[in-house]
Formats: C-alpha cells, sequence, structure tokens
C-alpha cells in the first residue's frame, strides 16, 4: 500500500511539473507578440505584458510548491517503505540464521554471514528505495513530458530525443560488466570481513606470538586486492556520467538548431524552444540517474543473489510437524546402536554406542582425546543426528521433540565456554527470561564463583568483554555453570566444565550438585579421573566405542583404558 501510494505521489509530482515550461512558453510568447492564449484562462487578448508575465509567474510558483509538496511524499512513503522492507529481509535472514544447523557454522565464516547481513542487505535497500523510486520517477517525468513536447512539435520532439536510444545500448552494455565486477566485490569484501574477525577475536595469540606485522601485511594485500577490484569497477561506473552529459547535451544543441528552424519557417514560436530546453535540462537528472540506477540495480541483484544462497540453506535437521509431549516424571537416557561421522571430515565419531542411564543417575563419560565424548552432548542436544541407531529421552525418540523443547530441559555446559560482551549478570540470567536477582546470585553461590564476583569493583555489573576475556579460565567456566543452573534444566551436562577449576574449588562444586541436582540426571564428560569417585556410573569410550562400563572401582583393577588413565594421571600428581 506505501509503494502504491509512493507511485501516486510520484505521477501527481511530475504531472504538475511537466505544466510550468508550458506556461512559461506561452507567457514568453505572450509577452513577445501579445498573442492570445488559452491556458487555463490566465492569459488573453485584453491583458497586458506585465499582468501577464506576473500571473504566469506565480503559476508557475504554484505549480513548483505541488509539484515539490508531492515530491516531499513520494520520497516519504518510498524511502520509509524500503527501510522496512529491509529490516523484514534482515530479521529474516538473521532468523534463518539461527534455525540452522552447526554444519552450516562449520562451513561458512562468521565474517561472510555478517557481510551478507549487513553490506548485502544496504545494497538490496538502495535497490528497493532510491533506485526504485528515481526509476518510477524517471518513468513518469518522460511519460508526462513526452506528451507535452509531441503537443507542441512532433517533428522537434523526435529530432531532440534522437540520442536517446544509442543512451540505452551504452546502459545496457555497461550494466552487464558492472554485474560481474560487484559480485567479485562482494565476494572479495566477505573475505576481508572474516579475516578482520578472526584477527580481532584472536587479538592475543597475534601478540602472543609477535605476529601483529605478519596479519598487518595480510591485511594490506587483502585490501588492496579489494580496492583494485573497487577502483575497476568505479572506472566503468565513471563512464557513465560523462556519456549521459554527453548526449543530453547534444539533445539541447538539437533542440536549439531544429527549433530555430521551425521558427523561421512560423511553425512553432520563440516559447517552444525554452519549453524544449526546459525539458531537456530536467530530464538530464533523470535520464543520466538510469546509469546509477543500473549500476545499483546490479549491485542490488549481485547481493541478493549472495542473500539467497543463504536463505535456499535448509537446516539437516528436521522438526516434528506435532511435537510430542514432555514427560516430566522420566528422565532417562537411551543410546542404542548409535553411529555418528562428521560430514565434513568423514571421521568416525560414534561406532554403534549403546548404552542407558536411569533418572536421577549421575554418569560420567572418559576417555582419550578424540574418543567422541563431546560428539555424545552433541547428539543429546540434537546438534547433529546420529548417522544410525536411535537416541531416547524420557522414554521418547528424541526425534520427537522440537529442538525448543529439548533444549529447554537440558543445561550445557561447553568445554569451549562462550560469554557474551556483558555483564556477568546478564550473562548468566541469559538462560532464563526474567530471571531475579536473588535466583541469579543463587546459580552463583552453586557454582561457587559468588565471592569471586563480589571482589570485582562493579560485582554482578561487571562487564566481561568480548568472550569473557576479563574473567580467568576458571571463572568463565563457573559463570557458564551457573547458566545452566539458573536454566533449571531436568538433566545437565558438563562437558569437561571444570578442566580450569582447581581440585578444591573442583570439589566443592560437585558436592553443591549433590543437593542441587538429587533427582536429575547429569552427565559429566570429563578427562581427569579423581572427580569421578562419587558418580554412579563411568562409560568409557575409545575411538568411538564403547569399551568400559561401572564404577571407578571396578574398572580400576580391570585392564583397559580406564586403568591405563588412571595410573598415567597418578603418577602426574606425584610429579
Amino acid at each position: 500500500m506505501t509503494l502504491f501510494l509512493g507511485l501516486l505521489f510520484t505521477f501527481a509530482s511530475n504531472y504538475l511539473g511537466s505544466l510550468a515550461p508550458e506556461v512559461v512558453s506561452e507567457a514568453i510568447d505572450f509577452a513577445q507578440e501579445k498573442e492570445t492564449v488559452q491556458f487555463v484562462g490566465l492569459l488573453d487578448s485584453t491583458t497586458d505584458v506585465r499582468t501577464g508575465v506576473f500571473r504566469a509567474a506565480v503559476l508557475i510558483l504554484g505549480l513548483a510548491l505541488a509539484s515539490g509538496f508531492f515530491l516531499f511524499l513520494m520520497r516519504k512513503t518510498i524511502i520509509v517503505a524500503s527501510h522496512k522492507i529491509v529490516a523484514d529481509l534482515r530479521t529474516d535472514l538473521y532468523n534463518h540464521y539461527q534455525h540452522l544447523d552447526q554444519t552450516f557454522y562449520k562451513r561458512n565464516s562468521t565474517g561472510d554471514m555478517m557481510s551478507r547481513l549487513t553490506e548485502d542487505i544496504s545494497n538490496v535497500r538502495m535497490y528497493v528505495g532510491p533506485a526504485f523510486m528515481y526509476f518510477l520517477n524517471t518513468i513518469a517525468m518522460f511519460g508526462f513530458y513526452l506528451y507535452r513536447m509531441l503537443k507542441a512539435d512532433m517533428s522537434l520532439t523526435f529530432w531532440t530525443l534522437l540520442p536517446l536510444p544509442f543512451l540505452s545500448v551504452s546502459i545496457y552494455i555497461v550494466s552487464s560488466i558492472i554485474f560481474k565486477k560487484t559480485n567479485a566485490i562482494q565476494t572479495k569484501l566477505s573475505a576481508l570481513t572474516t579475516f578482520t574477525q578472526e584477527a580481532f577475536s584472536g587479538i592475543r595469540v597475534i601478540k602472543s606470538y609477535a605476529r601483529e606485522k605478519s596479519f598487518q601485511q595480510q591485511f594490506d594485500d587483502e585490501t588492496d586486492d579489494y580496492k583494485t577490484q573497487a577502483l575497476s569497477l568505479a572506472r566503468v561506473e565513471a563512464i557513465f556520467f560523462p556519456l549521459m552529459l554527453l548526449l543530453i547535451g547534444t539533445s539541447t544543441i538539437i533542440a536549439v538548431y531544429v527549433g530555430g528552424l521551425h521558427v523561421q519557417e512560423g511553425l512553432i514560436g520563440n516559447g517552444t524552444i525554452v519549453q524544449f530546453i526546459i525539458y531537456v535540462g530536467k530530464l538530464t537528472w533523470p535520464v543520466t540517474s538510469l546509469g546509477w540506477i543500473a549500476s545499483i540495480v546490479q549491485k542490488a541483484a549481485a547481493s541478493q543473489k549472495r542473500i539467497n544462497e543463504y536463505l535456499d540453506v535448509d537446516s539437516v535437521l528436521h522438526e516434528p510437524n506435532q511435537p510430542a509431549e514432555w514427560n516430566s516424571g522420566d528422565q532417562s537416557i537411551e543410546f542404542t546402536n548409535v553411529s555418528f561421522t562428521y560430514p565434513d571430515t568423514g571421521v568416525k565419531a560414534l561406532q554403534k554406542v549403546s548404552f542407558s542411564i536411569n533418572s536421577g543417575e549421575r554418569v560420567a563419560v572418559i576417555g582419550k582425546t578424540g574418543s567422541g565424548k563431546t560428539t555424545l552432548a552433541d547428539l543429546l542436544l540434537r546438534v547433529f543426528d546420529p548417522n544410525s541407531g536411535e537416541i531416547k529421552v524420557g522414554g521418547q525418540h528424541i526425534e520427537e521433540f522440537s529442538l525448543q523443547q529439548l533444549r529447554q530441559k537440558i543445561g550445557y555446559v561447553p568445554q569451549d565456554v562462550f560469554l557474551f560482551s556483558d555483564t556477568i549478570e546478564n550473562n548468566i540470567a541469559m538462560a532464563k527470561k526474567h530471571a531475579s536477582a536473588d535466583e541469579i546470585r543463587a546459580a552463583a553461590e552453586v557454582a561457587v564463583v559468588k565471592r569471586d564476583i563480589d571482589r570485582l569493583p562493579k560485582q554482578f555489573k561487571t562487564i566481561v568483554g568480548e568472550r569473557g576475556v576479563m574473567l580467568s579460565g576458571g571463572q568463565k567456566q563457573r559463570v557458564s555453570i551457573a547458566r545452566a543452573i539458573i536454566h533449571e534444566p531436568d538433566y545437565l551436562i558438563l562437558d569437561d566444565a571444570l578442566s580450569a577449576v582447581d581440585a578444591e574449588t573442583e570439589q566443592e562444586i560437585l558436592l553443591q550438585f549433590n543437593d542441587l541436582f538429587e533427582n536429575k540426571t547429569v552427565l559429566v564428560i570429563t578427562h581427569r579421573i579423581f572427580t569421578l569417585f562419587d558418580v554412579d556410573r563411568i562409560l568409557v569410550l575409545d575411538q568411538g566405542k564403547l569399551v568400559q562400563e561401572g564404577k571407578h572401582e571396578e574398572l580400576v583393577n580391570q585392564d583397559g583404558i580406564y586403568k591405563e588413565l588412571y595410573e598415567i594421571q597418578q603418577e602426574e600428581t606425584k610429579n
């Protein structure tokens, strides 16, 4: 509806604007020859020149004001509509990102995703806003002006507009070149954005190895490549405007020359030549803007193509049409012949793994690096789906629940802790809507991080910095644990979540868990055996297979991976 109103305002503005040159033409003829003219009845043979010219001037001013008013409305409606359309597109793309699976994020860089969400969408806005507006304006102006020109002198109109077909051909040729160059530039910009984002995220590593100059050189090389391609595009775009001005200037010369001949022959008056010159002058920017519009359209087309590439990507995780109801009384977990191979690397993470965990049971998973421990957690959260086998939670197949429904019941603390650049309070509270200050502090108390927070100048209002850079590794882990606790989950998964915490603090946290998660199912993924003495059972993985299962006392007396790891860690403790 907004765009339709913009269309009406465009036609109204240009219709009124097309009348003014005709008034000028008739006023000039009237002033020179005192001819009888019939323009809205303002001028006739009884009107003196001074009065007639004054009336024409007032009419021209009125037409200009009215045309300008509708021009204002046109810009307001179309530009506002473009911002709304692009806001919806940006929201749709962001929401689409949110629903894509982990494989998508592994295959595509953050910088490229950000570039499509910002730069590419901005290019699309320029198309649905300014470019669309100027295109409509050009069409409406050309239509009304052409009618007025044909009405005044068909032959002069033909000669005056003769250069325009050459203009159209030029636009077509150069536009195709612009499209190819624009697409290449957007791809290069994504690469530059990715490089910059990774450099800033890893600035501590860069400084630690004194690699600033090396990264600076890489950035300079990437920037130079981008500059070279951008300059190449700028040179092509620069052809448009001189070409437009040349062709418009040619039209003006033709109008004066041919119009002069027609005046000599008595076909038209001097005012008609002035009328044509005004029309050609007014058409200068609209016709010239066709090159600019073509450039924007090509940029928008290239950007929309890049946006659609991601919008067309479907998540490999499918949700049920009618999600099953959650059985809150059953918190069991069951894996039956579960196998999983990472699609990009071909690594077999799990091979026919089967086990069951009863409601309220605390089970640990241990194994060497790369044994598939973290993959278990990913499959439970449906970050990935298994290639074969089945997983049940609460006695029901995991695929029967929606992803949101499933993940709301699970508290997960990953080994790669991520904190947002926000306050400690908000980082903890993000897992629960409308969490109170008392709930946040209680969760921090259980995670044994409250006393550390209280020592900070702003306590819970402390900004942790990007990825929690202001906190130590152990503090970040405990804040992440507090986040999982305030979530109040039915299941808790700790994926090596205490690796950066000292043994004393670790024991204190686990003792708190005994009370808090007494009736909850807890899965502890770790490489430190000495934290596992109090768990109900231990699952031992090796090369993606479940090789041992039992209590600590049982496993330590059996030959196998567990005993080997136990003895190695005992030696490390002694040393």
